[in-house]
């Protein structure tokens, strides 16, 4: 270090300095404003890009959202659609229960009426054959009772005897 201290120069020191001035504002002037420009390009272009992604994760925050919401909202019309559907069923099901009990009803009416038809009808033949029989019994009774004279004449009276004490 001596060496330089002894070597030391103010002329050269002084071209050497006015060199470098000079070239730091040559290099000011064409290096510096570029590289500058560049870098704060280049800054700009990583804060904007920043700025997107942060903007599309909110937007895609927000798609989330409204994808959680439309499912939700479409779960929630599933759940009516199946809740009518059940009801509709429900009623179908009553309303069928009800129309097959009343056809039912209907059916055992017309049947009790076709049964009382029958009934009296053959009520009514059955009496109509009873009063035959009995007509043929008392002609067949009559017939032999009313043969001889003697019988003949005791009818006579015993009628004649009935009509007097009604």
């Amino acid at each position: 270090m001596e060496k330089l201290i002894e070597d030391f120069s103010f002329g050269l020191f002084f071209w050497q300095v006015l060199l470098f001035v000079g070239l730091i504002i040559v290099l000011k002037m064409v290096a510096w404003k570029p590289i500058l420009k560049s870098v704060n390009d280049r800054e700009q272009g990583i804060k904007d890009a920043l700025a997107s992604a942060e903007a599309a994760r909110k937007e895609m925050h927000n798609l989330q959202a409204d994808n959680q919401r439309i499912l939700q909202e479409a779960r929630l019309e599933r759940d009516a659609m199946m809740k009518e559907a059940r009801e509709i069923k429900e009623k179908m099901i009553a309303d069928a229960k009800a129309e097959a009990t009343a056809q039912g009803e209907k059916m055992i009416e017309q049947a009790k009426a076709a049964i009382n038809s029958e009934k009296n009808a053959a009520m009514a033949e059955l009496k109509n054959q009873v009063a035959g029989l009995s007509l043929e019994i008392a002609e067949k009774l009559l017939k032999n009772e009313l043969s001889n004279q003697e019988a003949q004449t005791a009818l006579v009276e015993k009628m004649l005897g009935d009509v007097k004490l009604n």
